[in-house]
């Protein structure tokens, strides 16, 4: 928070829910809180406050990443060209084998943090199976939700996944704080069981967890699903594990109570309007991963059949293992593109749709919309600015058309949380980003070697001569 009044102005101002304001002021009040939005004029600037002009930059909230998996940044670019279900298992191998420890998660998720801050990023979701997220968001001064992951795909497993499950959420709440929460993710319907599923719901339900799952990814999965076949329900065979079989992803989740409890569906591609319709009427939310879900063959999820219906969507990044970088601003514009090729339209998910993608539908998505997500008097000041005075950014005619299609993350010059200052001018002012570093190339190194040994032992063996 700030020692006193902060009046920020920028050529443009993008409140959200109000229209764009060319030469704005937000008025930040020294607990953090906005205390006015509005034209520089019109803003109170009180005896003592600082002014700070930004200039030719674009202020707007805080983006909010509704999904990300940020102990997973040291296998940016280890899984390239693999189909999805071999993605996965080349995952598992890669961390099994490089005997990655507790401190190499919290240098993953630490690392994942800088990259956010410095893309304007103030709000995550991240679904992780370790406690290293929790930590690294509150000494990054964000704000978000980390879903802790629960795995059981045989029947058999769900006492002890329970237990496990139990343990690791009571010793995560202790940590919580008012920036960051905790909550539960049934990773999804190829590794949690229907047992386990209903058990989660339970869990959740008496505890009042946030609930995430991975849902309606790939098509492997509605193979496995709809018809007890492919690569999914091969590998369970192969474990002597009976396929979970239902109409449809959303079916499964509504049988085992997870649907009722409002959960965020990441992914959300292979819904059809049935699916669509009891998402709406559960109040069930979406994180919406284009890059990720067109990078790894998965499709293009009907992002505006959702919106119509009402289901509230916001954008995720997913992890850099499969998308190699977070970068809000870029899932917005591949967003509208997808959807206007697509549907062979070129007005659908206009600017200011994209905005609210970017802010306060995510933050909506996510629970938080109370505190953050748009710039209005009351809310906790989370903002981010964007610069517009490079090359691709000039001439200036809409700032919107400006955000997403010209500027990028790299164009970012704040990024504040509850009046902090979290990121400005390239300098993270909460993490030790040289010394992270060095932590994260010498582990990065470590999975290179791995990676690398068990990619030759895979290979087969060449012709005899």
């Amino acid at each position: 928070m700030t020692a006193s009044f902060v009046r920020l102005s920028a050529r443009w101002v993008l409140p959200v829910t109000a229209a764009p304001i060319r030469d704005g002021a937000v008025l930040i009040d020294p607990a953090g809180a906005i205390a006015a939005v509005g034209p520089l004029e019109t803003v109170p600037f009180p005896d003592g406050a600082l002014a700070d002009d930004l200039g030719e930059a674009v202020l707007l909230p805080g983006l909010v990443n509704t999904h990300a998996h940020l102990d997973l940044s040291l296998f940016r670019g280890c899984l390239e060209d693999l189909e999805f279900p071999d993605w996965i298992a080349r995952l598992l191998e890669l961390k099994r084998e490089a005997g990655l420890s507790a401190d190499d998660d919290r240098a993953a998720a630490r690392w994942s943090c800088v990259e956010a801050l410095a893309a304007g990023i103030t709000t995550m979701g991240t679904t992780d199976d370790s406690a290293a997220s929790l930590a690294a968001l509150r000494e990054s001064g964000q704000r978000g939700i980390v879903f802790r992951e629960v795995f059981g795909p045989a029947a058999t497993q769900v006492e002890i996944a329970m237990a496990r499950a139990r343990e690791q959420i009571e010793a995560m709440r202790a940590a919580e704080t008012d920036l960051v929460r905790v909550g539960i993710s049934p990773h999804a319907p190829y590794t949690v069981s229907e047992p386990l599923f209903a058990a989660v719901a339970r869990l959740a339900g008496a505890e009042s967890l946030p609930v995430a799952v991975h849902a309606a990814e790939s098509a492997a999965e509605t193979d496995l699903l709809v018809r007890g076949a492919g690569v999914f329900a091969e590998r369970l065979r192969a474990r002597g594990i009976a396929a979970t079989r239902a109409r449809s992803t959303i079916t499964l989740l509504e049988q085992t109570g997870i649907l009722e409890l409002a959960p965020l569906l990441v992914h959300a591609i292979r819904v059809d309007a049935a699916d669509i319709e009891r998402m709406a009427a559960c109040g069930a939310s979406v994180a919406h991963c284009p890059a990720a879900n067109a990078r790894l063959g998965h499709g293009i999820a009907p992002l505006l059949a959702l919106r119509a219906a009402g289901v509230c969507v916001g954008l995720g990044t997913d992890s850099v293992a499969s998308n190699n970088r977070m970068d809000i601003l870029e899932e917005a514009r591949l967003a509208q593109l997808l959807q206007r090729a697509h549907r062979g339209s070129a007005t659908v998910l206009p600017g200011d749709a994209l905005l609210r993608l970017a802010t306060l539908d995510g933050a909506r998505a996510l629970g938080l919309a109370e505190r953050t997500g748009s710039l209005e008097p009351g809310k906790d000041a989370d903002l981010c600015a964007v610069r517009l005075t490079a090359a691709h950014a000039r001439p200036l005619h809409d700032p919107l058309a400006a955000l997403f299609h010209s500027t990028r993350a790299p164009d970012v010059v704040l990024t504040m949380v509850r009046g902090r200052t979290l990121f400005r001018e390239g300098r993270c002012y909460t993490l030790d980003v040289e010394r992270m570093r060095e932590d994260i190339e010498a582990v990065g190194a470590r999975v290179r070697r791995v990676a690398a040994a068990t990619a030759r032992s895979a290979d087969p063996a060449p012709p005899a001569p």
